[in-house]
């Protein structure tokens, strides 16, 4: 079957790659569309994925097209969104049911084949059925908005916060509209990307800008965002936090980024700095907030490039262009 690899740090190529082959508890996915992620990214520049080459894609949904002999509640030709999360199930932090941090981490697209490909192996019990009205093709948005519902399950926000969110790629737009939902009385969004800002800007926001300085809030924000993983704006949101205030790194950040904290205002303010680290128990829930209409599917994907294309869409993605780019084999 034709796939894109990551074949080596800087490399990506479209090969031919032998069909998966499900085990018993296992189901093949013939793939409908798979996003591009910042996690994508780092794989291509030798980091997460432990070693290469690697078939990418964790963001993925398509119709299934061989089950293994155990699989009983999924069948040739259901629609499914699949979470990419494999636990070991065995590890202090699997028994703790923190999955997430798992002592042997690991997922599909990272550091197994992923669904850049025709098609992509799955356990059975990752798939989540989809609904008749979500199209199979949009189903992708749910890995991303899996992990910004588990950002939200890490801030357990009050109602009323004043929001800042760092970045308006794909992922904050959805903690904007995770935001929004959560009883925040005010959301403003920072991005030097000005085609981004006036995305925010149509989904809704208080207040949208370049620069922090440009917006009101002397006193600070009670929960900041960065979903961007750049020093810059990091450090810069580590001093927008509002005294009794939470700074969440959601944003994925390089092995080597480093900032600056100022221990004796955290101790002084009781600030929070927390981090949110993808799926955990999440995934289901972002999947039933899809089929709400949380998001719409034609603002977030701006991009629907083909498998042949990716290490094209590669480029695009890292270029800044666009929101959410998919690849449709």
């Amino acid at each position: 079957m034709k796939a894109a690899i990551i074949e080596s740090v800087g490399k990506a190529v479209v090969g031919e790659v032998p069909d998966p082959t499900p085990g018993p508890r296992d189901v093949v996915v013939e793939v409908a569309a798979c996003g591009l992620c910042g996690t994508d990214l780092h794989i291509l520049q030798g980091e997460f994925a432990p070693t290469l080459p690697v078939v990418p894609g964790h963001e993925f949904a398509g119709v299934v097209v061989e089950r293994g002999s155990e699989v009983r509640d999924l069948a040739p030709g259901d629609r499914v969104a699949v979470d990419p999360s494999l636990h070991c199930h065995e590890c202090r932090h699997c028994r703790d049911g923190r999955g997430n941090l798992c002592e042997r981490w690991a997922a599909i697209g990272v550091t197994t084949a992923g669904g850049a490909a025709q098609y992509a192996l799955a356990p059975a019990a990752n798939c989540v059925r989809l609904p008749d009205h979500v199209r199979t093709q949009d189903a992708a948005l749910i890995e991303p908005l899996s992990c910004a519902v588990r950002g939200y399950d890490v801030l357990r926000t009050r109602l009323a916060s004043r929001v800042l969110i760092y970045g308006s790629g794909t992922m904050g737009l959805m903690m904007l509209e995770l935001a929004k939902r959560t009883g925040a009385a005010s959301v403003e969004v920072i991005d030097l990307n000005a085609e981004r800002l006036a995305t925010a800007r149509k989904l809704g926001v208080s207040g949208a800008a370049a620069n922090a300085d440009e917006l009101d809030r002397p006193g600070g924000w009670d929960v900041v965002i960065d979903a961007t993983g750049n020093a810059a704006a990091i450090q810069d949101g580590l001093g927008r936090v509002a005294k009794a205030g939470t700074f969440l790194q959601f944003g994925v950040a390089d092995y080597a980024t480093r900032v600056t904290i100022d221990p004796y205002r955290i101790y002084n303010q009781e600030i929070t700095i927390t981090g949110s680290m993808a799926v955990l128990h999440s995934y289901e829930r972002a999947a039933e907030l899809f089929a709400a209409g949380v998001l719409d599917p034609d603002v977030f994907i701006s991009d629907r490039m083909p498998l042949a294309d990716y290490p094209a869409a590669l480029d695009h993605f890292a270029s800044g262009a666009g929101r959410k780019t998919v690849v449709v084999p």
